[in-house]
This record gives structure tokens, C-alpha cells and sequence, in this order.
């Protein structure tokens, strides 16, 4: 049974995986993530002290079957490619989806979380995993750059500081033919206001790079094209989501400002 040891933004992971759980054992789960249910049961580690609120876990699977949809699309148009999920923690997306033999998969995280994935996850067919700060480019020279990518960042960018950030879209541009990014983003208020955020605070990780539109995101490198910018709070499927949420949800959409704290974008190159 792996004992976890993490800090910072590598222990957000949990939250994230232990919100994937949770809305696999509830009633009209949303994602059915029945892998994340026995990999919390195999981790030694208390998960009442990631900072999950009760209810919290529609949102997580929420934002994870937004993000397999997208990624489902990106395939089927493109059935040889390849996927770089960017800091994965210990998403099961690969096997979730289980792409098809033409899709190279490529799971990026920290050393330390790669071998905790290896502890976990069987071995399939196309998939590897990286184990490297995604910041610390060396790591593309491991994949090659000859097929359209899917680049998934999922719960990702607010945690890299700005200009490593913009390098690092920078870097994939350059180093494929074409292809798409997809993930989520933070407004500069809303990195304010996520800095007291629950299971950031219970991390003890840093939140930085706040996004304001696609504006920021074209000025990174002229190749880029923002062809998709929803707020979070426009996703389908809130309904599925406890009370509370969907009150402030529909309160938050007459406010632009609170309604653009969080989004989710898909670029093209």
C-alpha cells in the first residue's frame, strides 16, 4: 500500500482523484471513474485532509467528462495522433477513453507522481509515461513531433507561473505539425480569490498564472487560434450538481466578472 508524501501543487492530485471517487460510488455518478475508486482504497493516506467540501466531487467529475469529450472529439477526427496529458496526476483518462491503436498517449508529471501512476496503473499498449516537471522542456525530446497533438491540461495552468507557462505552449507549437490544446484557466481575479480556496490551501500550493480571454492566450505565439472560450460556469451537465452550486451558478451569470473567473479553452495551431 503506497504511503503519499506531497506538498505544494503535486497534492492537489488527491483532491482530484478523491473527487473522481466520491462521484463514482454516489447516485447518477457523472464521470464513473471506478479506477480512482480502488486507487484511493490502495493509497495509504487520509483523504478528509485534501480539502474536498461535501458535494464538491459533481464539479471534479464534471470538468473531467467536459475534458474526455473534447479529447473524444479530437480523436475521432484524428485517429492517428498523439496525446500529451500535461501534469496528469492520477487521472485515468487513457484508460477511461481507451484510445485507439493510432493514438500515441503520453501521461507528464513529476517523477515522484509517474511513480506512484506506475504503482497504481497497468501498462497498455501506446501509453507512456514521463516522469518531469512539465516546465522543464527537455522532456518533449521523448516524443516524437511527426503527428497532430492533443495537448490536455486539465486543472494545470493556474498552478505554473506566467512566463514558464507561455514557454511551454510555446515549445509544443514548435515542436508539432498542428493540433489542439485544451484546458482551463484561471482569471487574474480568479487566481486572487482561488488563493483561499480550500484545497489549495490544504496543499500549501501556488496559484499564478491568471488568463483573462483569449487575447492573452493568441499574444503567446502567432501559430495559436483560440476557436473555443466557455466559462466553467457554462458547462453541460450543472444541473447534476448539488443545490448550493446550481444557485450560484445561476446567480454568477449576471455578473460577467464572477462569470469569467473560471473558463475553459480550446486553441488551435
Amino acid at each position: 500500500m503506497p504511503k503519499v508524501h506531497l506538498t505544494g501543487e503535486k497534492a492537489t492530485m488527491l483532491a482530484t482523484l478523491y473527487g473522481r471517487a466520491l462521484d463514482a460510488e454516489a447516485p447518477g455518478s457523472i464521470l464513473h471513474d471506478t479506477m480512482a475508486v480502488e486507487a484511493v482504497k490502495q493509497i495509504d493516506f487520509d483523504f478528509a485532509k485534501v480539502g474536498l467540501r461535501r458535494g464538491d466531487h459533481g464539479a471534479v467529475a464534471l470538468r473531467g467528462r467536459h475534458f474526455d469529450g473534447w479529447t473524444r472529439e479530437f480523436l475521432a477526427v484524428r485517429p492517428d495522433a498523439t496525446v500529451l496529458h500535461l501534469g496528469c496526476g492520477l487521472d485515468t483518462r487513457v484508460y477511461r477513453l481507451d484510445p485507439g491503436p493510432g493514438v500515441r498517449w503520453f501521461d507528464v508529471d513529476y517523477p515522484e507522481v509517474i511513480d506512484l501512476r506506475r504503482q497504481l496503473y497497468p501498462p497498455r499498449a501506446g501509453y507512456e509515461m514521463i516522469g518531469s516537471s512539465v516546465t522543464d522542456l527537455s522532456w518533449l525530446a521523448q516524443v516524437p513531433g511527426d503527428l497532430p497533438v492533443l495537448v490536455v491540461a486539465e486543472g494545470l495552468v493556474p498552478y505554473l507561473r506566467e512566463e514558464e507557462g507561455k514557454e511551454l505552449f510555446r515549445g509544443i507549437v514548435h515542436h508539432f505539425p498542428g493540433g489542439q490544446l485544451i484546458f482551463d484557466a484561471l482569471s487574474r481575479s480568479g487566481i486572487k480569490i482561488s488563493k483561499h480556496d480550500k484545497v489549495v490551501r490544504a496543499a500549501g500550493a501556488t496559484v499564478s498564472w491568471g488568463v483573462d480571454g483569449c487575447a492573452d492566450l493568441e499574444a503567446i505565439d502567432p501559430r495559436l487560434r483560440c476557436v473555443t472560450s466557455l466559462s466553467a460556469f457554462d458547462i453541460e451537465g450543472f444541473e447534476k450538481l448539488r443545490a448550493s452550486y446550481r444557485v450560484f451558478i445561476r446567480v454568477a451569470k449576471f455578473f460577467p466578472v464572477i462569470k469569467k473567473m473560471a473558463g475553459v479553452y480550446r486553441l488551435e495551431f
